[in-house]
């Protein structure tokens, strides 16, 4: 079978290796160089290996709890029983897990779990090590790569996906497959504030849109809680508050505690707001206190975050550093079966393009590149049906007759404006009017915008659609539950 994967992090890696290996014709098409995108910066583990006082259950209590009670069951018991096995696998492919004097993994505990179950390379480097390990996988297969190529168009007739439409060097390409998977990414540069990496525009997502599959939970948009308050956007691993770092007010005071018991282990949802609500009172960043943990400790622990705040003129073992929340990780995009069949027939996704069902309403901490490995192996093995699709009914989104705000003024657009948009009215603190008002002047934009050209251009067009589609899906979703929270009242929004 001739099968072609758009993107290049642990999810279409994973595929791809499994496709091959299975005897499939494979194909990776990514966006920039191979092993581009959000994986290599993941500083986060992979959770999944269990303590002798840990279990799959306990995992998957941890992850419905985190995901407010909206998880899959069925998607999150394949996460946490085949967790382990794909963790042995990566380390058979060469990635070095941390590992005590002993020999053993070392098993650390971030925010919402339970137990320390979270195995780390490099430290903070968990992401990278994988990254270069999956890439030097794929090298030494035949699997056939095409790099610097964009996503433009998926191919489809007769109801059924038969390739895709790239843009290389200005010119446009067809490649036809007997089967498409998905694994382009979250879409984090809807946001002005974003961890994730330049290019990361939900090519993939607004590609299926456009083609008619179903995508789900598109409002549910995780905001990392610790990202040090200067640019370049640079995150601080949520690993540093499961050694023991607080986050203090600008009086020394842990303010975390007001709104979870958890305090700074609270789900990443709480935390995040937290910290937007206290920096919104005191008029300036809170700061993360790791100063407990000793310079020898964090040097050691965390190499990256030491290095890179010690460049920024921050001496974290020394003093608390200023930190703020910024987009993460989409818990929406193309829905999927359990082996991520998509509504259209022959296409599949995986990864945080797919939305399987695992994170709920807000994703556990370090369960995303376990979902990448995990699902990545199963939509592989799906391959040899093709032909099915999962019959997913899509939930309503909010029609134009009910925009107040759809003639709003459509000639200020820019990449920064929208980015903005998004950022102050459906974000972190969303009320129905400032949705409304996103709405509408996003429905505006598209409505005057031309047809794209450039790769910037398709970039432009893409980011528009998923913000229209995420405002859309919050303003229906009119309870607030896990990432995404109603201000219902001026205290609220103070």
């Amino acid at each position: 079978m001739n099968v072609v994967i758009v993107g290049s992090g642990i999810a279409g890696l994973t595929a791809a290796l499994h496709a091959h290996e299975a005897g499939h014709r494979v194909r990776i098409v990514t966006k920039g160089a191979l092993g581009d995108g959000s994986t290599g910066f993941a500083q986060g583990g992979v959770a999944g290996v269990y303590g002798p006082r840990d279990s799959a259950q306990r995992h998957a209590i941890d992850t419905v709890n985190a995901g407010a009670g909206l998880s899959d069951a069925a998607a999150v018991d394949v996460l946490v029983h085949e967790g382990s096995t794909r963790i042995a696998e990566l380390i058979a492919r060469g990635v070095a897990f941390d590992r005590s004097p002993d020999g053993e993994l070392m098993l650390g505990r971030e925010a919402a779990h339970s137990h320390a179950r979270i195995v780390h390379a490099g430290g903070d480097a968990t992401g990278a090590a994988i990254s270069q390990a999956l890439v030097a996988a794929v090298r030494r297969t035949t699997i056939e790569v095409v790099e610097h190529a964009f996503l433009v168009d998926l191919l489809v007739r007769g109801g059924a996906v038969h390739g895709i439409r790239m843009l290389i060097d200005g010119q446009v390409s067809d490649a036809e497959a007997d089967a498409v998977i998905l694994a382009t990414g979250g879409a984090g540069h809807l946001y002005s504030h974003t961890t994730n990496p330049v290019g990361t525009t939900g090519d993939g997502i607004a590609a299926a849109l456009r083609a008619g599959a179903a995508v789900a939970d598109m409002e549910f948009v995780q905001f990392h809680p610790t990202i040090l308050a200067s640019e370049p956007a640079f995150l601080v691993s949520e690993a540093v508050r499961g050694e023991g770092a607080t986050l203090i007010d600008d009086e020394g005071r842990r303010f975390a505690f007001d709104s979870h018991p958890d305090g700074e282990l609270a789900p990443r949802d709480v935390v995040s707001r937290a910290i937007a609500r206290q920096a919104a009172r005191q008029g300036s960043p809170v700061r993360l206190d790791a100063t407990m943990l000793g310079g020898d400790r964090l040097a050691s622990r965390f190499p990256t975050i030491d290095r890179v705040t010690r460049e920024r003129g921050y001496d974290w073992s020394r003093e608390p550093i200023p930190v703020t929340p910024a987009a993460h990780y989409l818990m929406g995009g193309i829905a999927t079966d359990l082996d991520g069949r998509t509504s259209l027939a022959r296409l599949f996704a995986v990864g945080e393009t797919a939305r399987t069902g695992v994170h709920g309403a807000n994703r556990l901490a370090s369960n995303s590149l376990l979902e990448g490995a995990v699902f990545g192996a199963r939509v592989a093995a799906a391959l040899d049906s093709p032909s099915l699709r999962y019959e997913f009914a899509s939930p309503q989104s909010v029609s134009s007759d009910t925009d107040p705000h759809r003639n709003e003024d459509a000639s200020r657009f820019t990449r920064a404006a929208l980015q903005q948009l998004m950022w102050e009215q459906v974000g972190l603190l969303r009320t129905d009017d400032g949705l409304g008002h996103a709405l509408g002047i996003v429905r505006a934009w598209r409505a005057a915008a031309s047809e794209p050209v450039t790769v910037a251009e398709h970039e432009d067009a893409n980011l528009l659609l998923l913000a229209e589609t995420t405002a859309s899906a919050a303003l229906t979703r009119t309870v607030s539950v896990g990432a995404h929270h109603i201000e219902t009242s001026e205290l609220e929004r103070v």
